[in-house]
Formats: structure tokens, C-alpha cells, sequence
């Protein structure tokens, strides 16, 4: 047995994964804002940059928000609490269900940063245990400098994607939990144990 030849043939194999993963997802953000893929033969990285198809994403829509604990207000219990209230904002599929966790804080010079997780999956009766889940993490700081009244800092990112949003500041999407799940079950199948 190779054991190089076998690392190669792994190594192969994800990036051909990776590259089918990120083509797919260009071809889907494309044909969510209504561009043709062959659209004058150019290459699909070509048509349009980013941070364009991110403002034409979301011109027409209005990102939803709430209203944040001030630093004063803030305890872990009440940043449970405000996530999920926020998290209902969102707009997926009742399908989909969702735990809250706190997971850590974290102290520096200037602020103490609380950890919590939020685990998507979609149960069914055939498999009331999903195979996959997928995981958005929230960060909510909390100044040692701003005076009381100041409202938390509060950020998130999804799992796998190392974007950072800011509630109202970005649209969700259910489709990122799904690309997640989908990516976890394709590497599942993929192993054999």
C-alpha cells in the first residue's frame, strides 16, 4: 500500500470538491439575481465583482433587527435570549429547527467577549437524529470602556465561512445552513470507516 499515492488521491479529491462547491455556489448567487451563466461566453467570475451582486441582492429587501441589551442589561442569560428573539427575524423554512448554547466568555485589556453557539438541523420522523448539522456562531461583546448605556457589540459568523455579519447589516439565507449540512454529508459519504 502507497501511502503517499493514497494522501495525493485524498488531497485530488478535495479540491475537486472544493471547486464543484464554489462553482455551484457562483451559478446559484447568479441565478438568484436573474444573470444568465453564458452571458456573452465571458467566464462567470468576469460578469460581475462581489460586493456588487451582494448590493443588487439586497437593495429591494429589508434586513430585519432588533433591538439590542445596553452594556448595563447584558448577562448571559439575557444574550440567550436576545439571539434567539433575533434569530426569529430570519426567514427559513419551519422544517428547520434550532438550539441555543453559551459556550464560553472571553476577557482581554478592554472588553469580555461571550461565546454562543446556534445548531441548525432539519429532524424528520425517518431520521429524528440528523446526520449533519450546521452551526452560526455569535459574539457578544461587551465593552469595559463605553459608558453603561452603550448597547453590546454583536457579531456572527456561519460555520465553515470565515464572513463576519452584523445584525441588519446582512440578508440570511437559509441556503448557507444547507451548503453546510449538504458539504458534511458529501465528506461523510465520501469516508469509509
Amino acid at each position: 500500500m502507497n501511502i503517499n499515492g493514497d494522501s495525493e488521491g485524498f488531497e485530488n479529491q478535495a479540491h475537486e470538491l472544493v471547486d464543484r462547491v464554489i462553482d455551484n455556489a457562483r451559478k446559484r448567487i447568479l441565478k438568484d439575481i436573474g444573470v444568465n451563466e453564458d452571458e456573452d461566453g465571458r467566464p462567470l467570475s468576469s460578469i460581475r465583482s462581489y460586493s456588487t451582486l451582494l448590493y443588487r441582492e439586497t437593495e429591494d429587501y429589508e434586513i430585519k433587527d432588533i433591538v439590542w441589551m445596553t452594556i448595563e442589561e447584558f448577562s448571559v442569560e439575557e444574550g440567550e435570549k436576545k439571539i434567539n428573539e433575533f434569530v426569529q427575524t430570519w426567514d427559513y423554512e419551519d422544517s428547520w429547527l434550532y438550539c441555543i448554547d453559551f459556550l464560553r466568555e472571553e476577557e482581554d485589556d478592554f472588553s469580555k467577549k461571550y461565546r454562543y453557539q446556534v445548531r441548525w438541523s432539519i429532524p424528520t420522523r425517518r431520521k429524528p437524529i440528523p446526520r449533519a448539522t450546521a452551526c452560526v456562531y455569535f459574539t457578544i461583546e461587551v465593552s469595559k470602556m463605553k459608558p453603561k448605556h452603550f448597547p453590546v457589540d454583536v457579531y456572527y459568523i456561519f460555520e465553515t465561512n470565515r464572513l463576519v455579519h452584523k445584525p441588519g447589516q446582512s440578508r440570511f439565507r437559509s441556503r448557507w445552513l444547507k451548503d453546510v449540512i449538504e458539504n458534511k454529508t458529501l465528506m461523510m459519504n465520501a469516508i469509509d470507516f
